[in-house]
């Protein structure tokens, strides 16, 4: 046996070179100089022994699988793990992070080990490192990012900022006596920078994953054990738990938690948002029972509700969600609706909500590819009475946000708020092109595509003229490659090319470029039509065609 164990010792050890020879090869200076809130890179490593087989990770490994029974009986035994292997693994681990440059390590490391045993599978920690000096400088790093970079600041930040801040401001190693409120209140400093900016959703995500984690695995498994799976958890409140304070404290990170994954995280997460909920609940906050019935509370009463012999209008603001209930299906119903929405983002209201609908009505846009809800049926609806045009349109205007979109969409239907009232508005009537204009200036055509069903709704229903050209060009410019336009014929009637040569007049040649292959499939295929044409329209094709090359 003990030539066995010297074996095994020795295979362990070669992998642990393996993996610290491969880790050193990064260009370790480059990564970390990106920001000032990261001081090296690797924080855990994992080593795995399975019959005799030994590997090396950076991430969890699941060992959840039956022992083979069958199999010849394993040699290790989880006293032999405990008292001769890990000792020895810990020593020899610690030579080696000594001997790492220091950039290629965190200011904290931990080693852990899986292994199969006669008894069945241990997993056990066999070093836990942490670097005093680099720990200091990191806090002091963190102070002043937050001073200066936040509290003074009013620049949008950078997402890989908010990554590194969000993981450390929850690390009780690094702040163990943190105040919740404080950490609410640079989280809410972190999304208050980047409104309106493109990486706001990348920055709350990195947000929400940080509780997320500090909640399922530091702090739910204080108070609740967990008799589901890691991927579907199900809590069960410890016996002879009790929590001190219900209201204040960590409990409420776990609420702030909760309703930044239920407004902001696609509908699949809501159970999580809701589970966090509910285990506050259990742990007797009053206010997680008041946030799931009334909301935050941000508002008044009086503000998210409303109600009369026409319509009924309830707003959650934790939810993200407007309940409305068409008592009478009349103009004047979806009138007092339409004035409540708008209302409610005046006051700041979230805009990535969605609407619950009671209606006995049920229309749709005329446009493929929208999602078949109760947000897009209840402007659908109020589409159907003219008279609220003005007031659609006042509520679009309130409305739309970039890079926010509404809950009840994802993936490809993904859609902006105040797109619903938009598209039926500019379908409807001429009077609204501006407001399609100016909602196309909004998009964001990296997550949304929707846009593109509008275009070629907007053109089977106007057609290409002198009216709509100015239109479309804006719409065009805001769609994505995929769209299938069957305008080609049309824009080469009469003098319509030559309005559109001057809608695109000193536009950077790439859009010009995304507008020639929207209609012709490309510049070469452009220049060849042109090459075909005569008079006026052969010198407006093929200029067309020159400002699509033109760098």
């Amino acid at each position: 046996m003990d030539q066995t164990l010297e074996t095994l010792l020795n295979d362990m050890k070669q992998e642990i070179d393996k993996w610290m020879a491969y880790i050193s090869d990064e260009n370790a200076e480059n990564i970390v100089k990106r920001t000032s809130l990261q001081i090296g890179i690797h924080d855990y490593a994992l080593l795995e022994y399975d019959k005799g087989r030994v590997s090396m990770t950076d991430h969890d490994l699941d060992l959840s699988m039956p022992l083979d029974r069958r199999t010849p009986g394993e040699p290790l035994t989880e006293e032999l793990v405990r008292e001769h292997i890990v000792p020895e693994l810990s020593s020899y681990m610690q030579r080696k992070l000594d001997e790492m440059p220091s950039l290629v390590i965190d200011y904290q490391f931990t080693f852990n080990g899986k292994f199969r045993v006669r008894e069945g599978d241990q997993t056990l920690c066999i070093l836990t490192y942490i670097d005093e000096t680099k720990k200091k400088q990191l806090q002091e790093r963190i102070s002043i990012y937050i001073a200066n970079t936040l509290e003074a600041g009013t620049y949008p930040t950078k997402p890989l900022e908010t990554f590194f801040l969000s993981r450390y401001t929850l690390d009780e190693g690094l702040f163990p006596d943190a105040d919740p409120a404080w950490i609410i209140a640079v989280f809410e400093r972190i999304q208050q920078l980047n409104k309106g900016n493109q990486h706001l959703a990348e920055h709350r995500s990195y947000l929400i994953t940080a509780l997320r984690d500090w909640a399922e695995q530091r702090w739910l498994p204080r108070y609740f054990d967990n008799i589901g799976t890691q991927w579907q958890p199900e809590y069960k409140k410890k016996t002879d738990i009790h929590l001190e304070n219900t209201e204040q404290g960590p409990i409420e990170l776990l609420i702030y938690a909760a309703i930044l994954i239920l407004k902001y995280e696609p509908s699949y997460s809501r159970g999580a948002g809701l589970t966090m909920l509910n285990c506050a609940k259990e742990l007797g906050s009053e206010r997680a029972k008041r946030l799931t019935k009334e909301g935050s509370g941000t508002f008044a009463k009086d503000d998210v509700r409303m109600r009369d012999e026409m319509v009924e209008c309830t707003a959650n603001d934790v939810f993200a969600e407007v309940s409305i209930a068409i008592k009478e299906e009349t103009g004047e119903s979806y009138a007092r609706a339409l004035r409540f929405l708008t209302r409610l983002f005046s006051l700041g209201f979230p805009k990535s909500y969605q609407i619950k609908l009671k209606s006995s009505v049920k229309q749709w846009l005329p446009i493929k590819g929208l999602a078949k809800s109760g947000t897009h049926r209840f402007f659908a609806n109020a589409l159907e009475y003219p008279e609220l045009y003005p007031f659609m349109e006042e509520y679009a205007q309130a409305a739309m946000e970039p890079f926010e979109w509404y809950a009840d969409t994802d993936g490809e239907k993904n859609c902006m708020p105040g797109s619903y009232a938009v598209f039926g508005l500019g379908l409807k009537d001429k009077t609204y092109f501006p407001l399609v204009e100016d909602y196309m200036g909004k998009v964001d055509d990296e997550h949304q595509s929707v846009q593109n069903h509008f275009t070629v709704a907007f053109t089977e229903r106007h057609g290409v003229h002198t009216e709509t050209i100015p239109t479309l060009v804006k719409c065009m410019l805001h769609c994505t490659d995929s769209m299938k336009l069957k305008i080609q014929s049309d824009m080469e009637h009469g003098s319509n090319v030559m309005l559109l040569l001057d809608q695109v007049r000193g536009l950077p040649y790439h859009q010009v470029e995304h507008i020639v292959y929207l209609i012709w499939g490309g510049t070469d295929k452009l220049k060849k039509i042109a090459a075909k044409a005569e008079g006026e329209r052969a010198q407006g094709l093929t200029d067309l065609a020159e400002a699509a090359c033109r760098k």
